[in-house]
């Protein structure tokens, strides 16, 4: 997840591509780097640290230019340093280039051109290629258009990339593969990024460049080519983003701010979705299916992190409501195995930007085999949509914070909303159960909004676990993927050792972890597994183990026995993950916050 910022026109270069990389940040990122050509001189800076270590390392140096490119590394091929930061240089110091993904041939590819001669000054994939197509350029004698395109049919991997030359001092050439990128058409002038947002505050004029297509731009013309040479009709849409979307707006960290976001992103994602009045829910997305989604066999769906927890929830409403089996997977192990699939199979992939690597290699291998493709994603235009059959955005907005949240909640709205579609649909819901449940839907938002207002309780409770080295999450039912969501939340941003696990799974094994110095959150909401939960409870309490105890409202037989509680709304069993999460997501930012960790850009994460 590396951050790719170009820009050609008469602007100062210099000023839009920081400008973009500080956009970046959340992306993670562990160098920075900026080229520039200015009187027809390649000039590079790069530093192993923050973008603003690279401004300070830039001060005083040459930043004229109205051509440049720069780049936010996360260390794939080579540790973290200045010389494994890009951008890199060809041999001959002529060409630059940039590069999002893994060129998988490289060694292969290095060790021929290391006998040609060629001599390497870092440990990356990415200066391979470039060193590839300088000895293109000089063995075949052509221009570097058709020197680039020529090293394109050679790499085996993933790349986005920007290249830059002193020779043709007036151009930048853009690719992509299996890997994020997008063109901002201004007035006499461009925009490369890896995503819209360090776009947005020149232009709402976008193309998203597709697999194996190569862009050549100058100041006044963009031509885009595939890689077997044929020209393409660019599709020129506008960004539904708004600038005010990235900024904190008044929050200390983008984290929080999305937290509180929550109660709208819901709404959003269900506006113009239900009809609770008239027990009706309108998935234009993927009405066209409607007929194959009565007769399908199985739901198959494909998804990492996050999204795979969204995805378990997703199992239980769509298996409940709709009557449909469905098997979650992990999109990284479906995509490496042999998995049997037909036709009559729907496949649903869960990404929050639509680009993640394995779960667009899931629905490909899913797709060959004949299944249909559905995505449910947030980023508008993003490479999973355009490979699905169908499917439903969930108009969260931009994410920021590198720990998901409202991206989650979104997602599980989603998928809500989709059981209940297939459920009237297939006959396995009554219309009066249907506006039940459509009119509790419509108030989760204000439910949410409430559970909120426990934030000052949160933060007291979180203040007592800073010093945890481990910590315990429990849930049942639907719960258990609240509680894996809330142990990788906690162990992303404050760096805490913590798991999640089925209540009931708690004494096969993790029971012996269980002393005075362990906390151990329980989801304890009044369900259908109340009772058993608070023989969980029991059970942990018997072992001297420190329960913070998620409950419903005016509960009081958990109250008697957790050593803290936190309250939220009363709701039904089905919207359960969507309250739930919210005290969870705080608890873990305020447990970051007070341990000094960055919670926007955590270490090691994009």
């Amino acid at each position: 997840m590396c951050g790719i910022v170009g820009y050609i026109g008469n602007r100062n270069a210099w000023e839009v591509v920081i400008k973009g990389l500080h956009r970046l940040e959340y992306r993670g990122y562990d160098s920075a780097g900026v080229a520039l050509i200015d009187n027809n001189q390649l000039n590079i800076y790069k530093k192993a640290g923050k973008v603003s270590d690279l401004e300070q390392f830039s001060r005083g140096k040459n930043l004229s230019g109205s051509i440049g490119m720069g780049h936010t590394r996360w260390a794939t091929h080579g540790a973290p340093s200045d010389r494994n930061s890009h951008p890199h240089t060809s041999g001959d110091g002529r060409l630059a280039i940039i590069h999002n993904g893994i060129i998988e041939n490289y060694a292969t590819l290095k060790e021929e051109l290391a006998a040609r001669g060629h001599h390497f000054s870092s440990d990356t994939d990415t200066e391979v290629l470039i060193h590839l197509i300088e000895e293109i350029l000089k063995q075949n004698h052509v221009d570097l258009r058709e020197a680039v395109r020529l090293a394109l049919n050679e790499v085996v991997g993933a790349y986005a990339i920007v290249i830059m030359s002193e020779d043709e001092p007036g151009q930048l050439i853009a690719a992509r593969k299996g890997s994020p990128m997008v063109i901002g058409v201004g007035n006499n002038e461009y925009f490369i990024a890896s995503d819209a947002s360090p776009i947005v505050e020149f232009t709402k004029n976008v193309i998203y460049l597709k697999d194996n297509e190569i862009a050549f731009l100058k100041r006044n013309e963009l031509l885009i080519k595939s890689i077997d040479n044929t020209v393409q009709t660019p599709y020129i849409q506008e960004l539904e983003l708004k600038l005010e979307m990235l900024e904190k707006g008044g929050y200390d960290h983008f984290m929080l701010k999305e937290i509180y976001e929550q109660p709208r992103s819901i709404q959003d994602c269900m506006r113009g979705r239900i009809y609770p009045k008239e027990g009706k829910v309108q998935l234009g997305g993927i009405k066209e299916y409607t007929e194959k989604l009565k007769n399908i066999d199985r739901i198959i769906i494909v998804a990492c992190g996050t999204s795979w927890h969204a995805g378990l929830v997703g199992e239980y409403l769509l298996e409940e409501y709709a009557r449909i089996p469905v098997e979650v997977e992990y999109a990284s192990e479906f995509r490496y195995r042999n998995p049997v699939i037909s036709e009559k199979d729907i496949v649903i992939a869960i990404s929050q930007s639509g680009e993640t690597a394995d779960t667009m290699a899931a629905i490909t291998l899913a797709k060959e085999k004949g299944a249909t493709i559905f995505g449910i994603c947030n980023v508008v235009g993003s490479s999973i949509p355009r490979i699905s059959h169908a499917g439903i955005y969930t108009h969260a907005g931009p994410e920021i914070g590198v720990a998901s949240t409202k991206a989650f909640t979104a997602q599980v709205t989603a998928l809500t909303l989709l059981a209940f579609y297939m459920a009237q649909q297939r006959g396995t819901i009554t219309q009066s159960q249907l506006i039940n449940l459509l009119t509790e839907l419509d108030e989760i938002p204000a439910l949410v909004e409430k559970s909120l207002q426990a934030n000052e309780k949160i933060k007291a409770i979180a203040e007592k676990f800073i010093h945890s080295r481990n910590c315990l999450f429990l849930g049942r039912g639907s719960g258990f993927p609240v509680a894996l969501e809330g142990a990788l939340k906690l162990k992303e941003i404050s760096y805490i050792h913590a798991e999640g696990y089925p209540a009931a799974e708690m004494k096969h094994g993790p029971i012996a972890l269980i002393d005075e110095q362990m906390p151990v959150i329980v989801i304890a909401t009044k369900n259908s597994s109340y009772e058993k939960v608070i023989s969980n409870i029991q059970e942990v309490k018997a072992r001297k183990g420190i329960i913070i105890a998620i409950v419903t409202e005016g509960d009081t037989e958990v109250k008697k026995m957790a050593d803290y509680v936190i309250e939220i709304p009363d709701a039904s069993e089905a919207f359960l993950p969507l309250i739930a999460t919210i005290p969870l997501q705080l608890i873990s930012y305020h447990i970051a916050v007070l341990r000094g960790c960055n919670v926007d850009q955590p270490r090691n994460l994009a």
